[in-house]
């Protein structure tokens, strides 16, 4: 099973789409979130691995993907039936 963790921060109107799209096609439970605002250990973790701050940010098996559209292509394409 595919390992897949988002990184984001509430006032991102950019994550906020790709929750509309989570939600939309109930994604939630195959998906871990992670909020880098809450915690700077997140935050450093993030710039650490994926080599920069931005979100959301889409790790899947621990391989960074950036961009809402491709984050919303991609779980469409896996996940969406």
């Amino acid at each position: 099973m595919t390992k897949l963790e988002l990184f984001y921060k509430d006032v991102c109107p950019y994550c906020q789409k790709v929750f509309r799209f989570i939600d939309k096609y109930e994604l939630r439970d195959k998906i871990t979130f992670t909020n880098i605002s809450s915690n700077p250990a997140d935050k450093d973790r993030l710039i650490e691995v994926g080599g920069s701050v931005q979100v959301p940010c889409l790790f899947i098996d621990d391989k960074p993907m950036y961009e809402s559209s491709d984050i919303i292509e991609y779980l469409k394409n896996n996940f969406v039936k």
